[in-house]
């Protein structure tokens, strides 16, 4: 059954909350001249901070007692869901509900679940950035990379909120346009940021999202800046790479091409991508030379049933290898990958698998993608350089450079589909997109971007009939609503600002 917002615990979201009094300075005693004292004479103390936020990002049941959450990849595995091309098949179990577009009600725990994790993030990167004096940057390699992991920490969530709590475009593709006085999410800012007091005040409303991307690039600005040159002790932990990678993202989202190739291909460098061998591996190993950002998953980390691989991997013992239900590819997608694709291989055909360990591995269609590994030691992966290709190929392909595009594509459809020979379209961009990045929490994202619907109900579809919808690309069933309990709570937001919603009444 759907879990309703009141069953949060009070002292959690009130941490999350941009309340009237809320305080965005975390720490403690160890302010002004105190705090900048102790990172002074030793910064490494901060690592804490820093790698309780990597923690935060994959700590399950943080919002509610329910196995959907477990964190950051959780977040983007559910809205996976509400898109085109993951079926689900089997019990109606965990993430039914987004897949039925009925979950985006102000008084269900999912949206607690987004403002949480995304605030939550934003709350402990201020706490990490109000350790350093303003306007005057460190020169230890060490609070460099500290502080400037904090900004992009602020960047990414700040970027997850927007798309989240707001239709960001108006049009389709490829005329798509940016809504950028749309009301978008609260700002909450750290001392150093030097914002005024009424500025701090004013922004606890519904900031237009052109305010926002301002205080996004900033952070990104930022982030750049400290993190160049800096080294970083596993994947774990964002770097100079993986900074550039937020940037990539954003700058695609917010259609400024020139940027987004630039931080693509910076972003890239040094990353090998997966042979044939490797893509049929399982997606699970941070220390892939492909792989850019994750979380190493140890035994004192790991956990089972409230997972990504218990969720996704139709291979594993969790949910969808117990078909609760099992994570099929939308037929649709799977009959437009060529048989010289190696990707296609990590699906089954229309025939299955009945050999397969699992029954949700035994399906048309299941996902054999992500794979499993004794003790659910799988990692979790955040960022790939194919994504950098992708989001080069497809900035310059927006602005008319097909060839460029298609040179950029190429090197990476060369480890894919070494048969490929098309040509770098916006729409060949965007399939690819969907058959690479399958699963991997980018498809609601892309549909939101570019203004795009979904059709579930194609002749042949294998979508179950539960999960048969036909969506709109700017219909209100897309939309997550505030919190109920930010609206309660919230004096610069009120009933009148609460996004429409066009699910299931509570």
């Amino acid at each position: 059954m759907k879990k309703y917002l009141i069953v949060l615990a009070a002292g959690l979201f009130a941490t999350v909350s941009c309340e009237k009094n809320f305080d965005v300075n975390y720490s403690g005693y160890l302010t002004g001249s105190n705090a900048t004292q102790m990172v002074a004479e030793d910064p490494a103390f901060l690592n804490s901070y820093v790698q309780g936020i990597y923690s935060w990002m994959i700590t399950p049941m943080q919002t509610y007692d329910g196995h959907d959450d477990f964190g950051y990849l959780s977040c983007l595995m559910i809205s996976d869901f509400m898109g085109q091309d993951i079926a689900l098949e089997g019990t109606q179990n965990w993430g039914a509900f987004d897949y039925q577009f009925t979950y985006g009600g102000a008084i269900y725990v999912r949206v607690a679940q987004y403002w949480s994790q995304f605030f939550t993030l934003i709350n402990n990167a201020n706490a990490i950035i109000d350790f350093f004096v303003p306007d005057q940057d460190p020169t230890d390699p060490a609070s460099r990379s500290y502080l400037g992991q904090a900004y992009a920490v602020r960047a990414l969530a700040y970027m997850n909120l927007i798309l989240y709590f707001q239709d960001p475009v108006t049009g389709t593709t490829p005329n798509a346009v940016l809504r950028t006085d749309a009301p978008t999410i609260p700002l909450v800012y750290a001392s150093r940021d030097g914002i005024s007091a009424d500025l701090v005040a004013e922004r606890q409303g519904r900031v237009p999202m052109n305010i926002v991307m301002e205080h996004i690039e900033y952070n990104i600005a930022q982030a750049l800046k400290l993190l160049d040159g800096c080294t970083r002790s596993s994947k774990n932990e964002i770097d100079y790479s993986v900074a550039q990678g937020i940037a990539a993202r954003y700058y695609l989202f917010t259609q400024q091409w020139d940027k987004a190739a630039e931080a693509a291909n910076a972003a890239r460098q040094g990353y090998v991508l997966m042979d044939e061998t490797r893509l049929k591996s399982g997606f699970d190993d941070v220390d892939d030379p492909e792989v850019m950002w994750g979380f190493n998953e140890t035994t004192e980390t790991q956990t089972t049933y409230a997972s990504f691989f218990s969720h996704m991997s139709n291979d594993s013992p969790g949910y969808a290898g117990l078909d609760q239900p099992s994570k099929l590819i939308d037929r649709s997608l799977y009959d437009q990958i060529p048989n010289s694709d190696y990707r296609k291989a990590l699906f089954n055909g229309p025939d299955g698998d009945p050999g397969a360990a699992q029954p949700g591995a035994k399906r048309p269609y299941a996902a054999r993608k992500f794979g499993f590994m004794d003790q659910w030691l799988q990692d979790y992966i955040y960022m790939r350089a194919a994504e950098m290709y992708l989001i080069e190929a497809e900035a310059y392909a927006r602005q008319g450079d097909t060839g460029t595009a298609t040179q950029v594509l190429g090197e990476l459809m060369a480890s894919r589909n070494p048969a490929w020979s098309g040509t770098a379209t916006v729409d060949e961009i965007l399939l690819q997109r969907r058959i690479e990045l399958w699963g991997e929490g980018v498809s609601y994202f892309d549909l939101r971007r570019n203004g795009l619907g979904i059709d579930r109900t194609y002749t042949g579809t294998n979508h179950p009939q539960w999960g048969r919808l036909k969506v709109g690309a700017h219909e209100d069933l897309w939309n997550f609503q505030i919190p109920q309990s930010e609206i309660d709570n919230n004096d610069f937001i009120g009933e009148e600002d609460q996004n429409p919603y066009g699910g299931e009444a509570a």
